[in-house]
């Protein structure tokens, strides 16, 4: 019997439409070696005439290791059940892993401009739900993967993004000849309808037993937070109180803007070693500054008490360790499934002209949330929705389309990642941005990811809202510089 659609993942394809694309991307900088096309080993990339070759060639590879990526969505006749996953018998890895060019050597810019217009498009959903671009034309020897993936495929069960199963941390992974693949038969249309009147007489209360897990959990979520009176007032208010009005809550177009900043994790650790707090208290701490100058630059009215609210979902155990002492930037991102994955709503200080004061607001908040159990309250929340997402990234984006712009004004995602070079094949990963999606209302997400000694923040906005997408992106690196410079005051 194929496999049914979560009501969440179906509920994401019913979302998807021109002006929010329910997919999740991720743009990878990657080095690659240079070698002469008759030297270059398998798997690993030569002349610029074999790049797309080779990139083909590794994804072939490992898609055994994520088979819903050969798997389309079919719908139940009458729509009697939800959608399941069959095998896509037409199946065309041409189709999902395509080619792209700037005019060389291509800039940041252009590239940023591509990705918008790639990450604009809606995914086809008569096919697999994933595509990658390898864009050619950088300079320093340097090619771009792109990649998109529907958060219906990123289900937090199954769900594995492919950039994951491409990257190793050896430089020459065990080769590996691709699997032969025969896709299983697709079932009929009566076959579907009789499939889901079985399932209808097994688990007749299906819906019922969701609606009293999830109030079990909320009534579980309310005991504790009566054990702790002042997080529990906290907490209504965050979540009753609308967010501040402003220019992130509007309505949204089809198409995007994207912008990048890259930092130094050096900066941040010494920032948290000299100040306290983790490493995403800083995070947080940028991302308040940098907006605060982004809204003084547009001419907004900010006063000592203006807010902007953030939707920030965070790893349980990411949180535990860097409040301990003891974070590993790469643990939870080599290992995504592992871990309760938390959702908060912070009140950044945007209004606040000192970088250090920030920071402590920041932190205070974020030590109030952890001891208050608030972060529980937004797990209801969530489990009302059904989220089990495999990454930050796509719980951000999955949660953004519940919460809405009713309880917060932007999203921010922070992924630890792994300390260590990555490789595609021979190639060399040097930088990633993420691109989480927007929600209805939504001109703003940022998604922040840390690898090997960088931190990275992706912008993906609204292109009429935010025209000036790549300012802020700028006055990101100028509030890391505010903070970096309070440890010597200090």
């Amino acid at each position: 019997m194929p496999d049914r659609l979560s009501a969440l993942d179906a509920s994401f394809l019913y979302l998807d439409d021109a002006t929010t694309p329910m997919h999740v991307g991720t743009v990878l900088l990657l080095q690659l070696p240079r070698r002469s096309s008759r030297s270059a080993g398998a798997g690993e990339a030569a002349t610029p005439s074999a790049e797309y070759d080779w990139l083909v060639s590794l994804i072939e590879q490992r898609l055994a290791l994520v088979p819903r990526y050969r798997q389309k969505v079919v719908a139940v006749p009458g729509r009697l059940a939800r959608p399941v996953w069959v095998d896509d018998p037409d199946f065309d890895i041409g189709y999902h892993v395509r080619r792209s060019a700037l005019p060389r050597p291509g800039s940041e810019e252009q590239l940023n401009e591509l990705v918008a217009r790639l990450m604009s498009r809606p995914l086809d959903h008569s096919r697999p739900l994933w595509e990658i671009y390898l864009v050619e034309g950088l300079s320093r020897n340097r090619v771009a993967v792109i990649t998109k993936t529907h958060n219906a495929v990123v289900d937090g069960v199954a769900g594995v993004d492919i950039g994951q199963v491409l990257l190793r941390s050896s430089r020459r992974p065990p080769q590996q000849d691709p699997e032969l693949w025969m896709p299983e038969p697709q079932p009929s249309g009566s076959q579907l309808v009789l499939d889901a009147a079985w399932e209808a007489v097994r688990q007749p209360g299906e819906a019922v037993e969701n609606a009293r897990l999830a109030a079990l959990d909320l009534a579980a979520t309310a005991r504790k937070l009566v054990g702790a009176v002042t997080g529990v007032a906290s907490a209504l208010r965050t979540a009753v109180r609308p967010p501040p009005a402003g220019p992130l809550n509007v309505a949204i177009s089809s198409q995007r803007r994207y912008a990048v900043a890259r930092t130094s994790l050096t900066d941040y650790r010494s920032v948290r070693q000299r100040h306290g707090g983790t490493v995403n208290d800083v995070v947080l701490a940028v991302v308040a500054g940098a907006l605060r100058n982004w809204l003084l630059s547009r001419g907004e009215a900010v006063s000592a008490s203006t807010t902007v609210r953030a939707m920030v979902p965070l790893s349980v155990r990411t949180v535990a360790a860097e409040a301990s002492g003891r974070v590993t930037e790469g643990a939870w991102h080599q290992d995504p499934g592992a871990g309760q994955v938390s959702a908060y709503l912070v009140n950044l200080p945007v209004g606040e002209s000192s970088p250090l004061v920030r920071l402590h607001q920041v932190s205070h908040e974020m030590r109030a949330h952890q001891e208050s159990g608030q972060s529980v309250a937004a797990n209801a929340l969530v489990r009302l929705s059904g989220f089990a997402p495999p990454t930050l990234h796509a719980l951000g984006a999955r949660a953004a389309n519940s919460f809405s712009q009713r309880l917060f004004n932007v999203m921010v995602t922070n992924v630890p990642g792994p300390q260590v070079p990555l490789y595609a094949g021979g190639a060399r990963m040097r930088e990633m941005f993420p691109v989480v999606p927007l929600a209805k209302n939504q001109a703003l997400s940022v998604g922040v990811t840390s690898y090997d000694g960088g931190v990275y923040y992706g912008l993906n906005g609204d292109r009429d809202a935010m025209f000036d997408v790549d300012v802020l992106a700028g006055m990101i690196n100028e509030s890391v510089e505010e903070l970096v410079g309070t440890v010597g005051a200090a």
